[in-house]
């Protein structure tokens, strides 16, 4: 049951993914397969990174333990995830704020400013920041899910691939309806799966 939470990991994981691809598909930004093969390596090297930290972790924590642990991280990531999304819509509108931890929050709420001189198009440099976005947004995430038992290599692969099909699915399908709703609830969704994940993997062993 290795690759079914896995897979249930990798799509919460991915979520964001596709609902940036959607906001460019409507921008009409392009992501070109070179950039989105970037963005699904770093997105992979974040996940082989705060697994691998989860790995450690794990090794203090009791063997029977671990599933508890791990599950209940997940389930606060997720709980988290959509309290998250239900005060941001209670928060005011602020200028943006010049340090690397601002400026990655917005490009997670408006993936278009990654666009940074609005050529149409995401290059090199400025896919670079959107990969950063994306992998330290699910850095908690790889954390709770290597602590619970998820295996490192099957989850990274499926990473890698999953990030390029949910990224060219977005900008594929995105117009402006379909994003404000997606987008709407993206968070919720996700939450969702994680808590999922989370009570499976407490039941699991």
């Amino acid at each position: 049951m290795q690759i079914f939470s896995a897979i249930l990991f990798v799509l919460s994981a991915s979520t964001d993914n596709f609902v940036v691809g959607l906001c460019y598909g409507i921008k009409k930004i392009k992501i070109n397969l070179p950039i989105n093969l970037l963005i699904a390596l770093i997105s992979s090297i974040g996940t082989i990174l705060s697994m691998e930290l989860g790995n450690i972790i794990a090794t203090f924590v009791p063997n029977n333990f671990t599933n508890i642990l791990g599950g209940s991280i997940l389930i606060l990531i997720g709980l988290w995830a959509m309290l998250s999304e239900f005060n941001e819509n209670k928060k005011s509108s602020k200028a943006a704020e010049k340090n690397s931890l601002s400026n990655i929050e917005d490009i997670l709420s408006n993936p278009e400013n990654a666009d940074k001189d609005t050529s149409g198009s995401i290059d090199l440099k400025e896919s670079f920041s959107l990969s950063i976005a994306l992998a330290l947004n699910n850095m908690g995430l790889g954390i709770g899910a290597s602590i619970a038992g998820l295996n490192i290599i099957l989850t990274t692969i499926l990473t890698f691939f999953i990030s390029i099909i949910t990224i060219s699915l977005g900008l594929t399908v995105g117009n402006k309806y379909l994003s404000q709703k997606l987008g709407k609830y993206a968070a919720v969704i996700s939450g969702i799966i994680i808590i999922l994940l989370g009570i499976y993997e407490m039941l699991a062993k």
